[in-house]
């Protein structure tokens, strides 16, 4: 009785899915799909199918070959026979990241990703004050300038530019900055080029006690590029890729003292005949004094100090470096009639706090440098505030 009812439920199921297919109309209307599409779906499939089909996998001579076309290389694994070249190759890559840029994991570890790209506004602006002549007095601002700009990182290595997107607008020269840096566990290096050219405030003090004020004054021609390596005597704790390259998790608060050398080429020169009308009597000063001089100059000098990372939960992490920068300075111009050489003094003080967040992070970063120029005729002592909102991804 049972099996006569189930037999019959059966048979009734089979006669609607029937009568279900056949009620259907004759042609589906199916959406077209664009030639690209298509194409780039074929190649992904292709690629796939190359990847995952079978290949011989014994470890002879020619496994590294056949592992590379799958994508299945592991070059963590020291069984593999690769030739003389891609063998050294492959043991100098081993020794420079164990040696170079390995950490104590309770303290630092990887983010897993190798590229990162960062956008950011950057905010800065320069100052100069001192005595351009023995009996003078000056002084110049830049406004607070606006920067937009991209980074590009890939593992320990990072490239970035920012311009004044206003003055790009108004048909003005640029103020721009170049950076390259390169950062690893025991050792980091920066290089960089900036150079404003926005409207400065000037204030200067004649002989005689008299006060000149210019609003808008063009004619300050500021550049400035250098160099600065330092070595980590803490380097297995602390890590500064974490506050400033983003590249590296510190997982509890460390510091370190570090030690190095800062190549720096200052150029400031004043040109008096980019002074407005309203200003003419100062440019009547400025000749009979023979004009201002250009401060041109190189500096060479030792570098030491101490940087922190206090790490807050998982996520936040706030930086501070401190260095002062001891050498010698070399006078590129001779004309000003001072020593071809002199003591440098400068200071550096870098401030940084990151979020990190899965892949993504953002950032902000401080950094305030103050150059002292001083000679037996001339006082000058300048400094550059800096500020950039960063947000980035890694992949």
């Amino acid at each position: 009785m049972h099996c006569r009812l189930l037999i019959s439920l059966v048979l009734l199921c089979v006669v609607a899915a029937g009568y279900a297919q056949e009620s259907q109309p004759d042609s589906v209307v199916v959406e077209p799909r664009g030639r690209f599409e298509v194409l780039k779906s074929r190649i992904r499939q292709r690629i796939a199918d190359k990847m995952n089909e079978p290949y011989d996998t014994i470890h002879d001579k020619d496994y590294w070959l056949r592992a590379l076309k799958h994508g299945k290389v592991d070059f963590r694994d020291s069984t593999i026979h690769y030739p003389k070249f891609i063998r050294f190759c492959y043991k100098t890559y081993i020794w420079g990241d164990r040696t170079f840029n390995s950490y104590d994991t309770a303290y630092v570890t990887g983010t897993g990703k190798n590229w990162k790209l960062i956008l950011g506004n950057n905010y800065w602006g320069d100052v100069y004050e001192g005595m351009p002549t023995r009996d003078t007095r000056m002084s110049v601002r830049s406004p607070v300038i606006s920067n937009l700009g991209v980074t590009l990182s890939f593992m320990a290595v990072s490239v970035g530019y920012t311009m004044n997107i206003s003055n790009l607008a108004r048909g003005k020269r640029l103020s721009n900055k170049l950076n390259f840096s390169f950062t690893c566990a025991r050792f980091t290096a920066d290089a960089y080029y900036m150079e404003n050219n926005s409207d400065m405030l000037l204030r200067f003090t004649d002989s005689d006690g008299k006060k000149y004020h210019v609003d808008r004054f063009s004619g300050v021609k500021r550049k400035s590029y250098g160099l600065a390596a330092y070595y980590f005597f803490n380097n297995r704790r602390y890590a500064q890729a974490a506050a400033y390259c983003f590249s590296k998790y510190q997982r509890r608060s460390a510091g370190s003292f570090l030690a190095g050398v800062s190549l720096y080429h200052n150029d400031l020169r004043v040109v008096k005949e980019e002074l407005p009308p309203e200003a003419a009597e100062l440019r009547e000063v400025w000749t009979a004094q023979k004009g201002l001089p250009r401060f041109l100059y190189n500096d060479f000098c030792l570098l030491f100090g101490y940087g922190h990372n206090w790490a807050l939960g998982r996520k936040w992490l706030i930086n501070a470096t401190l260095t002062p920068y001891l050498g010698y300075r070399h006078f590129i111009r001779t004309d000003i009639n001072d020593p071809a050489s002199a003591f440098s003094l400068n200071l550096r003080l870098r401030v940084g706090v990151v979020y990190n967040h899965k892949r993504f992070f953002v950032g902000l970063h401080n950094l305030v440098d103050m150059h002292r120029y001083r000679s037996e005729q001339y006082r000058l002592y300048n400094g550059l505030i800096d500020i950039s909102l960063l947000a980035g991804i890694r992949f």
